[in-house]
């Protein structure tokens, strides 16, 4: 330290940006074998997903994708989807779309994989809850674009790059509101399921579970909407799909690129909210909730 850097006070700095930079660095030394395997099995389960959404005729996928909008809340949805949809294919987003529908998916797919056991785990414990709680905030305020520095450096730029810090960056919700679903069932509940001689599987699995799963599909609504808005930042990693034109519309000022890449990712997060939305009101008790107001 030079006596000028003293005379200014910055003899006192913490050197946190050394600290983290030396974590990812012994990470990438020492791990390279783990992430070289989380990689290819990501980019795999990428590569196959995008191909089930893009392979097909616009037609085949449209139509599938409306059927299941009209299955989750009727003809309304579905004929939502089909206009939006088909908008999306006029304006020549259509391929890009599927690659940003693929990554949310898988991204949203593998958080609520790994969130779920820890709601769960939190809601058993409270030792772990408070363990997990404050790593949760942190994940939830820290800003969405700094996960993609060491998840870059570690990865490279690319789809498994953008799935990595999208995965971080929608976990929190799926924990949280499977945590909080599983402890506002009534206690007199699983004393009775005690009663009768449950094991505390059988009553997690047959009683805690059921009853949480509205707030677990709110969840899960979350997961998808921070995904798919993640997703888009990805794109300046070579994530590809809708993010990576509203990134060039960005950086070249191109309004209507932007425009129309940014209209595609509204359609898509309409689609995918009113789906889960209509399907977290079809859970048995939600329905019975409804039926006793």
């Amino acid at each position: 330290m030079s006596f000028g850097d003293f005379m200014q006070g910055n003899w006192w700095r913490m050197p946190l940006n050394v600290w983290t930079e030396a974590v990812v660095e012994w990470l990438t030394l020492n791990l390279r074998g783990f992430f070289g395997l989380v990689k290819t099995v990501a980019q795999g389960l990428y590569d196959g997903l995008h191909w089930v959404l893009d392979a097909p005729p616009f037609v085949i996928v449209a139509l599938v994708l409306t059927a299941i909008a009209f299955a989750a809340s009727g003809w309304k949805l579905a004929l939502g989807t089909a206009i939006s949809l088909t908008v999306i294919d006029l304006v020549g987003q259509w391929d890009n779309a599927m690659e940003s529908l693929a990554l949310t998916l898988l991204a949203s797919i593998i958080a609520l994989l790994i969130g779920f056991p820890l709601g769960i785990l939190a809601a058993k414990s409270q030792r772990f809850s408070a363990f997990i709680r404050p790593v949760l905030d942190f994940l939830q305020t820290m800003p969405a674009f700094v996960y993609l520095i060491p998840v870059v450096v570690i990865f490279y730029a690319g789809a498994v790059s953008g799935l990595v810090a999208t995965v971080i960056f929608a976990l929190a919700p799926a924990v949280r509101f499977t945590e909080l679903g599983i402890r506002q069932v009534d206690s007199e509940v699983t004393e009775a399921g005690h009663a009768f001689g449950a094991p505390p599987r059988q009553i997690l699995r047959q009683i805690e579970i059921p009853l949480a799963m509205p707030t677990i599909m709110a969840g899960v609504n979350q997961v998808i909407m921070l995904a798919l808005s993640m997703v888009v930042i990805a794109g300046m990693v070579g994530a590809g799909g809708l993010g990576s034109d509203v990134y060039q519309a960005l950086t070249r000022v191109q309004v209507g690129l932007g425009f129309e890449a940014g209209l595609g990712v509204v359609l898509l997060a309409i689609f995918l909210d009113r789906v889960t939305a209509s399907l977290s009101k079809r859970t048995p008790v939600a329905r019975a909730l409804r039926a006793t107001e």
